[in-house]
């Protein structure tokens, strides 16, 4: 539902620390800088009500630039128990010559417990070339970033051709409730002529920090949570039974771990696979040059199912991520469940997974439940403008020699909602990070201080290139 932007504006707004910024700091850093303090330190996670503190700061950001209310929605959802905001703002055209572009990020974060970080979550630090936090990569940088970017549009009164609007979510990192509202409300209401994400893509960099290339979003494999459940009569721990609930789970637990699931590739992911393979000269590399040339080669399959960085690019694949099992500790289980996360490749469907599952644990006992709402979504294809736009923006970085390389995300993004309204979504991210850096969703979350300055104009390149004069649907 949509919520009064005049209640939105009149709640009290939280008092937050002020940023401090290096002398060096141009005024748009220094305000980006303050912005990413601001939000990171809003621990809005679920469970937390922290969401709608979020949106009440970002709203007084953007009506002190200048928005007016009408260009402002704030949406309100009921989400696991949780009020749960959304945000949309509004750049408007004065006479749009082109259907809108639609811009996402999300305000939640996976939560964090103090006790195990090296430094508080919840709290920006600056230290050996990092910002620190929860969120400062996944995905309060894309929120910082898009908001800078309209803060600074407005502030240089640009009028683009088309309308650009930011569409911010509340719990993508959960249940996607406002994300499907929001997906569904902008179908009906925006129809855009295409979906840019700034929680995908992005700069891939080496160990020394130079680009290797330019990671554009283009697919994501259907998320999808199965409760694996054995039941049992139970009984007393001194009188134990031939069956048990516990054991038989461990077994099919077992079997999945392991199954393998069918090898499955697409010409997105062959790409992908091709281009990156020819930037190693190690045996990964070998292996995903081999795959994408011929991906019957049992010796390459073989070496990227070992990677964690690749096994999810050429099939499906689940695994356990939680346990819960009996009730006593001198009692035999009646019940033990585990959960399976499965990340399926495009066009397998949850059904043909579920069925796969099955047969692998060939116990009948097992039952099986889904867990939330399942989004299946086919492949954007590439847009010429958008990659022009982007390479616009990488030669003004000094990037011109980075590639841009399409690829398929093994994780989930609000991105799949709209491409499950038939929207061609591209994830631009507009920082980079080294291998396995930025920790998100882990401990000790950060991102390199100079791609958070580096990638601040990227989107205003971007957006002004796809909402200049000469913009098309």
């Amino acid at each position: 539902m949509l919520k009064s932007l005049a209640l939105a504006s009149a709640m009290t707004l939280a008092v937050l620390s002020p940023a401090v910024c290096a002398d060096d700091l141009t005024p748009a850093e220094a305000k980006a800088r303050e912005i990413y303090q601001n939000v990171v330190e809003i621990r809005s996670a679920r469970g937390q009500g922290k969401v709608p503190e979020v949106v009440d700061y970002l709203v007084s950001e953007f009506t002190a630039a200048g928005f007016a209310e009408d260009d402002i929605a704030v949406t309100e959802y009921d989400s696991e128990g949780e009020t749960v905001e959304g945000l949309m703002v509004w750049l408007r055209a004065e006479d749009p010559v082109a259907k809108p572009i639609v811009l996402l990020a999300h305000m939640d974060v996976v939560d964090a417990l103090e006790k195990d970080w090296v430094r508080k979550p919840f709290q920006l630090v600056e230290e050996e070339g990092y910002f620190f936090g929860r969120g400062t990569s996944d995905n309060k940088y894309g929120l910082t970033n898009l908001t800078q970017t309209f803060l600074r549009l407005k502030q240089e009164g640009y009028v683009p051709s088309r309308d650009l609007v930011l569409v911010f979510s509340g719990d993508e990192e959960t249940s996607m409730t406002s994300t499907m509202a929001q997906a569904k409300w902008v179908a009906d209401n925006i129809d855009p002529a295409f979906v840019l994400n700034s929680d995908a893509g992005g700069l891939t960099l080496n160990e020394e920090g130079a680009p290797v290339d330019f990671m554009v979003q283009g697919a994501e494999k259907t998320y999808a949570t199965f409760e694996i459940t054995v039941k049992n009569p139970g009984g007393h721990s001194s009188r134990p039974r031939a069956d048990n609930a516990i054991y038989e789970l461990a077994d099919a637990l077992k079997a999945i771990e392991g199954y393998k699931f069918p090898v499955n590739e697409s010409k997105l992911t062959r790409s992908f696979l091709g281009t990156a393979g020819r930037k190693r000269l190690d045996r990964l590399g070998w292996a995903m040059r081999t795959f994408s040339e011929d991906p019957t080669n049992e010796e390459a399959i073989e070496l990227l199912r070992k990677d964690p960085s690749t096994v999810g690019t050429i099939g499906t694949t689940c695994i356990a991520t939680m346990l819960r099992a009996g009730h006593a500790e001198n009692a035999l289980p009646q019940s033990a469940t585990a959960t399976v996360n499965c990340r399926i490749f495009p066009g397998e469907g949850v059904e043909l997974t579920q069925s796969r599952l099955e047969e692998v644990i060939a116990n009948e006992d097992v039952q099986f439940e889904i867990i939330g709402d399942v989004t299946e979504t086919p492949e954007s294809g590439m847009r010429e403008d958008v990659l022009a736009a982007l390479s616009k923006s990488l030669e003004a970085r000094g990037f011109d020699e980075v590639e841009i390389v399409p690829y398929m995300s093994s994780g989930g993004t609000d991105g799949m909602h709209y491409r499950g309204y038939g929207y061609t979504t591209l994830g631009i991210g507009g920082s980079g990070a080294k291998p396995n850096d930025t920790f998100a969703h882990g401990l000790n979350e950060r991102k390199l201080v100079d791609q958070f300055y580096g990638g601040l104009d990227h989107w205003m390149i971007i957006l002004k290139d796809l909402s200049g004069d000469a913009a098309q649907d």
